[in-house]
């Protein structure tokens, strides 16, 4: 057996010839990624033709490596890469957002509200009459919510594929079949297609739908096909938090209306949009990876004692899947009510004991 004594220490010539080989491979990945970050750009940015994307897209990824591959002067190389990476850094943070384009006829009408005391009046909530996915007649009404009425906060997540992946809706019951609902989505345009990669890259501006359940629920359960599975959980949200958090959601409508944003995926997008009103969550609303894997947020709100904690989570998500209801409710106007019956409600905490550490 060798013995510690005769282990051959690494020489300091060999120790940085190791040390620069880690470093060239640990560039070489980082200008491969920012190499891809920029193609992709390029074929997704602005530019009114297609062939004229893709071309500058190829140009701009085999010039790269044509560069780095054949020209001997390396550190120019990569200073002139880096200029160029820059301008098209540049590009896309000049790319402004606009409310003025030929919408998807589903998301063509932006919502706006005004605040009066305690009373929120709500402008287009919208409620389509639906024959199937794509054939609707738009409609919208005005209603007017009193924030003293204002009784519960419920997460709706819906699953269409992959159980780590889901859409998320908030929606506030003021009683009885009073509610409204907020679904966090991209505003295509007319006729564009809906795409998680272009999102990335400023192709969608972000909208707040404000929607009638019997719209944003029944074309999920009702329309879509195949239908996806929609689960409504009850949260105990304080009062004091529900309020909070519901005017949290007014205040982004109003600001989308005057402003428009940008919808980013990772940044903007139904999950974090919600978990970033950190004003009604407190401490008990962190950034974590079921975040990011959107179809474990109520898991997590579960794990938060957010949610009915007297069962086990799959129980809970089992009586929560609401699309049988749905379909036998489909336009009822007490279709919100009937779909609640018999999921289970826990009371909401008191702000001490939402406080709490969880």
């Amino acid at each position: 057996m060798t013995s510690p004594e005769s282990t051959v220490p690494c020489r300091p010539g060999c120790c940085r010839r190791l040390l620069r080989v880690l470093l060239f491979m640990l560039l070489v990945l980082v200008i491969t990624g920012m190499t891809g970050w920029g193609a992709l750009f390029l074929y997704f940015s602005p530019l009114p033709r297609e062939p004229l994307r893709i071309g500058m897209a190829g140009a701009f990824a085999l010039g790269t490596l044509v560069a780095f591959a054949f020209f001997k002067k390396r550190r120019r190389t990569l200073l002139v890469f880096l200029v160029v990476f820059a301008a098209l850094v540049a590009w896309f943070h000049a790319i402004p957002p606009s409310n003025q384009r030929q919408w998807a006829p589903e998301v063509a009408v932006l919502g706006s509200a005004t605040v009066n005391g305690s009373l929120v009046t709500i402008k287009n909530i919208r409620n389509f009459d639906y024959r199937s996915e794509t054939d609707f007649t738009p409609r919208y009404y005005d209603k007017t919510f009193d924030l003293d009425k204002l009784q519960s906060v419920d997460l709706i997540c819906v699953y269409w594929g992959s159980s780590a992946i889901a859409h998320l809706i908030a929606s506030f019951g003021f009683g009885g079949n009073d509610f409204v609902a907020f679904s966090i989505e991209m505003r295509p345009e007319k006729d564009e297609a809906r795409s998680m990669v272009r999102s990335f890259f400023r192709n969608y501006e972000l909208i707040y739908i404000v929607a009638d359940e019997r719209d944003v629920i029944r074309l999920r359960t009702n329309f879509r096909n195949p239908s996806e599975q929609v689960h409504i959980y009850r949260t105990r949200l304080p009062m004091e938090n529900q309020r909070k958090l519901f005017l949290s959601y007014v205040a982004k409508v109003n600001e989308l209306y005057r402003t428009p944003e940008w919808y980013g995926a990772l940044r903007d997008n139904c999950t974090t949009g919600v978990l970033e009103r950190t004003g009604a969550y407190e401490g008990r609303g962190r950034y974590n990876w079921k975040v990011l894997l959107s179809g474990y947020a109520a898991e997590y709100a579960y794990e938060c004692g957010m949610l009915d904690t007297s069962m086990a989570f799959s129980e809970l998500s089992r009586r929560c899947l609401v699309n049988a209801k749905a379909e036998a409710a489909d336009k009822s106007e007490d279709f919100s009510a009937r779909i609640r019956e018999g999921l289970p409600k826990p009371e909401p905490y008191t702000l001490q004991e939402f406080l709490s550490p969880p």
